[in-house]
């Protein structure tokens, strides 16, 4: 399991990737898979054999090309058929670094695959297996070499839910920027007379400028901003929350966060974009809104929602045992000694909606 230098698994606090990679280490180990994960530092909190390709979490050079690229090479010269069977890659450029491993490769692909990642991702050398988190994504670039479709999973173990409906304020929980609409969030909380609570992850320059610039300015005493808050803090937030409410303006590929608040037994009220639809079940886990002026009077009706048809969604549809199971047959297709061109003709798109 190869996962970017930037980040700590599991996650002090918020990271997406992080708790999904943490959560199919595991699952893999419990099923009896010697795993071992290449990351930066000098340890992890999964249960897996940990390999450090450099002493420190490289999280302040998020973004560089130079830190992924070494990590990598240091990878490679890592990796052996004779101690692998297969290498499981969730960074940016490993597709196409991939190439030089003696190893088979799947790739999880975090991210919308569209302009300069699109490129590359339409180059991968056919040893090379892409997986997609989502119907969405995939849908965005749907020439390119996918090999299955596999929902992001969650770990149950230790979860912690509610079984009345939360009496707290409306939660909003992610990156501060304009995809995630905090400021969308302000207006529609403020339209239902209803308090709000932004916390997020605000490191990096155009987030803090986006917190800055276009949010303070809105912010008054029915609005509390939490800037980073770690694990347990998003936690209470959840679990204290009405909803969370999700105003995204782009095409995300998943949404993490969405499965975190519902396993906790918390609704989601989110407008109609991305793989939103392929998360929530309208009326039973969230309400999906395709106007944000729809999103003040959800803010009320989602309070009738059964906290438990939350967590029984998550724990049917995004358990971390059944995205183990689902890449585990994926691994298997893949080491098959068919040729790769008829793998990614024949392979399964698991996850279905």
């Amino acid at each position: 399991m190869v996962v970017p230098p930037w980040y700590e698994l599991p996650p002090p606090g918020y990271g997406g990737l992080e708790q999904v990679c943490s959560a199919l280490v595991d699952a893999l180990v419990a099923k009896g898979h010697e795993v071992t994960l290449f990351g930066a530092g000098t340890g992890t909190g999964t249960s897996a054999r940990f390999v450090g390709t450099v002493p420190e979490v490289q999280y302040h050079r998020l973004g560089q090309a130079l830190p992924e690229l070494a990590h990598l090479a240091r990878v490679n010269r890592l990796i052996s058929p004779e101690s692998f069977d297969i290498v499981h890659d969730h960074t940016t450029v490993g597709p196409f670094a991939a190439a030089d491993r003696p190893v088979p490769t799947i790739t999880t692909v975090h991210n919308r695959p569209t302009g300069d990642l699109r490129e590359v991702l339409s180059d991968v050398d056919p040893g090379v297996g892409l997986v997609a988190i989502s119907h969405t994504q995939r849908r965005l670039a749907p020439e390119l070499p996918w090999t299955a479709t596999i929902h992001n999973g969650f770990s149950t173990r230790n979860m912690v839910s509610k079984s009345e409906p939360g009496t707290g304020p409306v939660l909003w929980l992610a990156r501060f920027s304009a995809d995630k609409g905090p400021d969308l969030a302000v207006e529609a909380c403020r339209a239902a007379g209803l308090p709000l609570v932004l916390a997020g992850k605000c490191d990096e320059r155009a987030e803090r400028q986006y917190l800055e610039q276009v949010v303070e300015p809105m912010l008054g005493p029915d609005v509390t901003v939490l800037r980073n808050p770690d694990r347990d803090a998003t936690v209470r937030l959840m679990l204290a929350a009405r909803c969370l409410i999700m105003p995204i303006r782009w095409e995300e590929p998943f949404g993490m966060v969405m499965v975190e608040a519902m396993a906790t037994g918390t609704p989601v009220v989110a407008l109609n974009r991305g793989a939103v639809p392929e998360l929530v079940r309208p009326g039973e886990t969230g309400l999906i809104c395709d106007d944000p002026a729809d999103l003040a009077p959800a803010l009320h009706e989602v309070t009738r929602l059964d906290p438990a048809a939350c967590v029984a969604h998550v724990r049917r549809e995004f358990s971390a045992e059944r995205m183990a199971d689902e890449y585990e047959r994926v691994y298997r297709s893949w080491l098959e000694p068919a040729p790769k061109s008829s793998r990614r003709a024949e392979a399964p798109s698991v996850g279905a909606w």
